[in-house]
Parts: structure tokens; C-alpha cells; sequence
């Protein structure tokens, strides 16, 4: 079994669960994906397969040799596989590699928030409104002491650019797979903004840590 897909995010909704609870989720759309290499530890020095997900316009010359009848594919990503010869160059990978009540990880960028100050950026309280203070509502204040250290210490809090990184969110629960529409439904959030791509990974789960009903879906995935 081939341990992510990629896909994209389509947007949250609730639905409404088997005990009748309104569940706030996010619909990703997961796949199809195309298996465009299959690299072994004999000539690659170690295991993976390579898929391709998305349309591109436009293929330069080394790109197009490489994927071949694939199509023009927009993003290649390796994952990890349980099992390499399951897999072959041209093998179509959809959302039927999840199931409902399994857990996963989603990596994705983040909304890029541009140049921002330390209280949108780290949610410093900011100056103080009276007492004769009138410019330094929004400030950083003290960035260290001039006779010790007599620097600024690494990793201080300052303005600068916020958002646009890659964040993963871990032991997400699969709510719902919808394999005629390549839909995968899944409680709670995810980073980044409608349309962009994800990687969505089963998550490598310790039994004991998770709650009881987490468990058992554990448990029937890897049986």
C-alpha cells in the first residue's frame, strides 16, 4: 500500500455523523493519481513510487520524456509503499486507497498573509492605549538589553513575512470516502486556501495514545 495521494482542497462543510452530530469537515479531493516511476534500492539506493497529479498546459522537453503516454501531469511527488511490486509505471491510484474512520496527515502552504507586524504575527498585546503613549500602539517594545546581551537573540519575535509555509496537520479522521467522485471527507481543518494542493498520508498511529474507537480503526487498517 502506498503510504499518501495527492490532491487538493475543495472547501469545508459540515455532515452530519452516525450518532446524528453535526461534524465540521473539509472536502479534498484526492486523486486521480498516475504512478510515473517506481525507483528500487538496486539502481535508486532506496524504495518509492513517484506519482503525478493535476493538468499542466505546458511541459518542457525533459518533462515530457520523462512522463511519456502519462499525459502532461502538473506535480510529482514520491511517497513511500508497503509493498514496491504492487505498483508499475501508468497505474491509476484514486481515493479507494482510504477508508472511513482511519486517520491521516494533510501537508499544505499556507495562506500567504504578505508583511505583518508582531500582533497579527505572533499576537503581541501591543502599547499601552493612554498615559501619554500615542505612537507605539502596534510596536514590538524592548528587543533586548544593551549592556548584556547587547544583541538581539536569535528567533526574537519581529515583523516580517507571514504565512506561505508548509504545515502539516496530523490525526485527521476520514468521515467519509466518496470513490465516484474522487471526494474524501474529513473532520476538521486543513491548511491553505480552496484549489490548493495536498499531500494526504495515513497516518502512522501508536495504538496506545489514541482514544478507543481510534484504535480499532487502527487496528482494521493494518490487518
Amino acid at each position: 500500500m502506498i503510504t499518501g495521494l495527492l490532491g487538493r482542497k475543495v472547501g469545508m462543510t459540515h455532515y452530519f455523523g452516525d450518532e446524528g452530530r453535526v461534524v465540521p469537515v473539509t472536502v479534498l479531493e484526492v486523486g486521480p493519481c498516475v504512478v510515473t516511476q517506481v525507483k528500487n534500492a538496486l539502481t535508486d539506493g532506496y524504495e518509492s513510487v513517484q506519482v503525478g497529479f493535476g493538468h499542466a498546459r505546458q511541459l518542457n522537453q525533459p518533462k515530457r520524456g520523462h512522463l511519456g503516454a502519462n499525459g502532461n501531469l502538473r506535480h510529482l511527488r514520491e511517497f513511500k509503499t508497503t509493498d514496491l511490486a504492487q505498483h508499475e509505471v501508468g497505474q491509476r491510484l484514486d481515493v479507494t486507497e482510504f477508508r472511513p474512520g482511519e486517520y491521516i496527515h494533510v501537508s499544505g502552504l499556507t495562506k500567504g498573509r504578505g508583511f505583518q507586524g508582531v500582533v497579527r504575527r505572533y499576537g503581541f498585546a501591543g502599547g499601552p492605549r493612554t498615559h501619554g503613549q500615542g505612537d507605539r500602539l502596534r510596536s514590538v517594545g524592548s528587543i533586548g538589553a544593551g549592556t548584556y546581551p547587547g544583541r538581539v537573540f536569535k528567533g526574537k519575535e519581529m515583523p516580517g513575512h507571514m504565512g506561505a509555509s508548509r504545515v502539516t496537520t496530523r490525526n485527521l479522521r476520514v468521515e467519509k470516502v466518496d470513490a465516484g467522485r474522487n471526494l474524501l471527507l474529513v473532520r476538521g481543518s486543513v491548511p491553505g486556501a480552496p484549489k490548493g494542493l495536498l499531500e494526504v498520508k495515513h497516518a502512522e498511529l501508536d495504538e496506545a495514545k489514541l482514544p478507543p474507537r481510534a484504535a480499532a480503526s487502527a487496528g482494521e487498517r493494518q490487518s
